[in-house]
């Protein structure tokens, strides 16, 4: 299962490339996989994930910095919730 943390960085991800008008199968190219591979990270119906090496590569691809793509520190929404 996807957490909270995975949806979000696959969410930005996709958010950028469709910015910029990439497709699954421009990605896939980028990081040596195939377009069924990237669609099935972008789908929450599969595990599936992309790795930091992945995200790296996304990201030169895009022009942008791996850290675009993951919330800020401080985001409430992924803070650990104390009990």
């Amino acid at each position: 299962m996807k957490s909270a943390i995975d949806r979000y960085v696959i969410d930005k991800v996709r958010e950028k490339r469709k910015e910029q008008g990439v497709s699954q199968r421009d990605i896939a190219f980028t990081i040596g996989c195939s377009a069924s591979f990237v669609g099935q990270v972008e789908s929450a119906n599969y595990d599936t994930k992309y790795t930091i090496h992945q995200l790296y590569l996304i990201a030169q691809d895009l022009g942008c910095s791996p850290a675009d793509f993951f919330p800020a520190l401080d985001d409430p929404r992924f803070q650990p919730q104390n009990e």
